[in-house]
């Protein structure tokens, strides 16, 4: 069956095992979050130790990324989907019984490979059989998704922590899990696309050490010394790795990831404003809940209601602008998004001991507003000129160097925050005729440090504006035609057998 004659494939029953596969994926992201303080207090770690739980997720979900284009082309989308689904449920079961920091960080990663392959299947289902008229409404029922994770994760990961315990975070997963693994079985339709040759090994081992040596750099640098040899060779080396993964990927026969797909510019474009937006979005996601429950003592609860306005606004905004998308198109949705998401980020760089928690929710909701008008359209607009042939690989890039990115930029973030405490507290101690209780020194320094993070966040997050002069109007396909010339890439007018 062809790609043209897409209208045939149910639509409300396919967004239907999507939309619960990817809610799942997110949820765990969310949840997580709010408890990392109390996960140091479990386990008697440090903040540079339980990081890992959300930076190795993060890493994992994008190494294995590049995979979902092979696999879902040689055991065919749906299979593949359902195998990471069921794998995810069984990470979350071995989580919950963790018994020290390490094999909780372990299963975590292992979890995030998992997420790493549902979100390239979701993502790559969408833009295989969804007819493309429908397109811009499934990726704003995707998104939505991954939003309604966010609006419920947070308040209802702190009442679990509150009247429950932390390992509830990960059961809950379970009955989510299977539900999804039943209704992918029922209600995507299988179907293959084009079948890859071979499996490029010495390309996944480049990307996965060089992503790991980079996430151990960044992570470490801090610690270490930004200009110890032990710091500056491992950036080398992920340098390096990442510099021969890119060369081997453009000229061997069957890549691992088909680069080939950024000479199309408005994908390219778009992929840098989502990675953009998506790192600055994580400065509040992962710093917010540490301010209120490490400085304010906030329960884990109060911390959710706090979050709870802008989470579900996020949730609501991505159908909206879904069906906005179509009359005003990508330029005017993400310019509007990055303003709002500086002007969010700005505020919270403005925290201080003993604010008023209506500031924060305000200053969350502002910024929520902006990702909710960015997110939809940069995913969207950097598909729609790809065919559906391509768009394995597309989403496998996207995947890849988006959430690479977010977990080095945690990394990155929390090592910041270190420093900055570190030295706002030498400046603190030494200020003329100040004293400081060590409580009252520690909460001031790390609340500026805090800061200091989310202005970085806030002017990084500017840097997108720029690059919205390079978004032309959408083009026809024909440009691809020349690069399914190249050997080893993907043959324009391929059938889907559905």
């Amino acid at each position: 069956m062809e790609l043209a004659e897409k209208g045939k494939i149910p639509f409300w029953p396919v967004m239907t095992a999507i939309f619960f596969g990817n809610f799942l994926s997110v949820l765990s992201t969310t949840t997580i979050n709010i408890a990392v303080p109390i996960l140091m207090d479990q386990f008697g770690s440090g903040l540079h130790t339980m990081q890992w739980m959300v930076t190795g997720f993060m890493l994992a979900t994008g190494v294995t990324a590049p995979l979902a284009g092979y696999l879902g082309g040689r055991f065919s989308y749906k299979r593949l989907y359902t195998f990471a689904l069921s794998g995810f449920t069984l990470f979350s079961l071995l989580c919950a019984v963790s018994w020290n920091p390490g094999m909780l960080i372990v299963f975590r990663m292992l979890q995030g490979s998992c997420s790493g392959l549902i979100m390239a299947c979701t993502m790559t289902i969408i833009f295989q059989v969804i007819p493309q008229e429908r397109r811009p409404f499934a990726v704003s029922l995707w998104s939505l998704s991954a939003m309604v994770a966010p609006a419920v994760g947070p308040t209802f990961s702190g009442w679990l922590l509150q009247f429950a315990s932390w390992h509830w975070l990960f059961l809950i997963n379970l009955p989510v899990g299977i539900a999804a693994v039943i209704l992918t079985q029922q209600l995507i339709p299988y179907y293959r696309m084009n079948v890859p040759k071979s499996f490029d090994v010495p390309g996944l081992l480049t990307v996965v050490l060089g992503s790991l040596s980079l996430l151990g750099a960044f992570s470490q640098g801090g610690s270490w010394g930004w200009t110890s040899w032990k710091t500056l060779s491992m950036i080398a080396l992920g340098i390096i790795l990442l510099v021969l993964f890119v060369l081997r990927e453009l000229k061997t026969e069957v890549p691992l990831l088909n680069l080939r797909v950024l000479k199309n510019r408005r994908f390219t474009v778009m992929l840098s404003i989502y990675s953009i937006v998506t790192v600055a979005m994580y400065a509040g996601t992962y710093l917010t809940p540490l301010f209120l429950q490490t400085v304010e003592g906030a329960t884990t609860l109060k911390t959710g209601l706090i979050l709870l306005p802008s989470s579900v606004l996020l949730a609501l905004l991505s159908p909206v602008v879904g069906k906005l998308y179509p009359r005003l198109g990508p330029v005017k949705l993400i310019s509007a998004g990055i303003v709002c998401i500086f002007a969010g980020l700005f505020l919270m760089s403005r925290l201080h001991a003993g604010i008023d928690h209506s500031f924060i929710l305000w200053a969350m909701v502002v910024r929520n507003l902006g990702i909710g008008l960015a997110n939809v359209p940069s995913s969207t607009a950097s598909m729609e000129e790809i065919p559906a042939e391509w768009s394995g690989h597309a989403t496998s890039i996207n995947n890849w160097v988006r959430n690479v990115l977010s977990s080095l930029a945690i990394a990155v973030f929390t090592s910041l925050l270190s420093s900055r405490e570190a030295a706002h507290a030498r400046e603190l101690s030494g200020a003329g005729g100040l004293t400081l209780a060590g409580a009252d020194l520690h909460q001031q320094s790390f609340t500026m440090g805090i800061n200091d993070v989310f202005l970085v966040a806030a002017l990084l997050v500017l840097s997108g504006l720029p690059l919205m002069l390079l978004v032309r109007r959408k083009r026809a396909e024909a440009g691809f035609e020349r690069l399914s010339e190249v050997p080893g890439t993907l043959k324009k007018g391929s059938t889907a057998k559905l």
